[in-house]
């Protein structure tokens, strides 16, 4: 039997408690010191003994709530079919690197999709505490704080974070474009965690925001952050956002921005 799905409050409800649980756990191990447990796309794409400890803390803590759903995790895969009607995506940790380092740019990414829409979602800096959250028609939130996008109107003054992937190949392609858009801005950041990167695009810390090679979990919570802060987040020529390409922009920066990285192929390379 199909039992109905709970509102988006609910579901927020429970990722902000298990998001939080995870992300002490995170800082926890941190301060205990961290190091390398596994190598997965590139020896560059590390994986940590924490990133796997707070996913199966995760899974389990969400096993308890919510027996009947399905999840899919970054380091564990998809889990079994659920019958509650939703699917929770979770990155332990967004930002392995950053954590590794100590570098304080780094999160525990939880959301919640029921029947392929994410509608509940909450990402929480390991490092800080920072918490966003956001559920499907409810808004964007940050410390109680109703979150809205940047209201910057020229390209050529708006600052713009993107990320690389870790294959040498695709690190060159996206070298590319960023050497040929950055002229036409006022600057790029690139600070190393997808989630942080769209939850800073939603309250307008950048102004926007694009990424190839973003998976479902990178994509999932902050992603939901930063639609309901006002920004439009698809891929190029009318796709939706995913590994393609994800842009990450309000309404008025989002043509010139779009115009732009379709010029330099920024979803192409390998």
């Amino acid at each position: 039997m199909i039992r109905s799905a709970p509102t988006p409050r609910e579901l927020l409800e429970i990722a902000v408690e298990v998001a939080r649980d995870g992300a002490a756990t995170a800082h926890r191990m941190r301060a205990e010191g961290v190091s390398v447990a596994a190598t997965k796309s590139t020896v560059t794409d590390v994986v940590t003994a924490a990133d796997r400890a707070v996913e199966r803390q995760v899974l389990d803590a969400l096993r308890t709530r919510r027996p009947g759903d399905a999840v899919l995790g970054e380091e564990f895969g998809a889990g079994p079919a659920g019958d509650g009607g939703v699917r929770w995506i979770v990155d332990p940790i967004d930002g392995t690197v950053n954590y590794l380092y100590g570098l304080p740019y780094c999160a525990v990414s939880l959301a919640a999709e029921v029947d392929g829409e994410v509608v509940a979602g909450v990402v929480r800096n390991v490092a800080t505490g920072e918490e966003w959250t956001a559920t499907a028609g409810g808004g964007a939130w940050r410390d109680g704080e109703r979150l809205r996008c940047s209201t910057e109107t020229d390209l050529g003054q708006a600052l713009v974070a993107t990320g690389f992937g870790y294959d040498a190949g695709r690190r060159a392609h996206q070298a590319r474009v960023v050497a040929e858009l950055i002229p036409h801005v006022r600057d790029i950041r690139r600070m190393g965690a997808a989630a942080l990167d769209l939850c800073l695009a939603a309250e307008g810390r950048v102004d926007a925001y694009y990424e190839k090679g973003l998976a479902a979990w990178d994509l999932a919570a902050g992603g939901l952050v930063a639609r309901e802060a006002g920004l439009l987040v698809t891929g190029l020529s009318g796709r939706p956002p995913g590994p393609d390409l994800v842009i990450a922009a309000p309404p008025a920066l989002f043509e010139p921005l779009h115009t732009r990285l379709a010029a330099l192929d920024a979803s192409g390379g390998p």
